[in-house]
């Protein structure tokens, strides 16, 4: 396998990480944003308040986007798959 081949499946590999992870991870970092915001506003200091909304919304975009996460994921399988003869050769 040529240097040129590892780093661009490596580079590959990354990005559908990154995307599949930013999809569950950014709305709860933006629910979470939102009830700290709230809890700065009105002086509210309980650490367990921000804890519920933001498990509350990752499990909404597991379910919600589980089919896309799951499609994307085998997609990528495939076609590195698709890939082998031209990593091995």
């Amino acid at each position: 396998m040529s240097p040129e081949v590892f780093v661009d499946v490596l580079r590959e590999a990354l990005s559908m990480v990154i995307l599949l992870v930013s999809a569950i991870i950014l709305p709860s970092l933006f629910v979470g944003l939102a009830v700290s915001v709230f809890q700065a506003a009105t002086s509210i200091n309980e650490q367990t308040i921000n804890f519920l909304p933001r498990l509350i919304v990752t499990l909404l975009a597991l379910s919600w986007g589980g089919h896309w996460l799951v499609q994307k994921l085998m997609d990528f399988t495939f076609e590195m798959v698709d890939r082998i003869p031209q990593v091995v050769g």
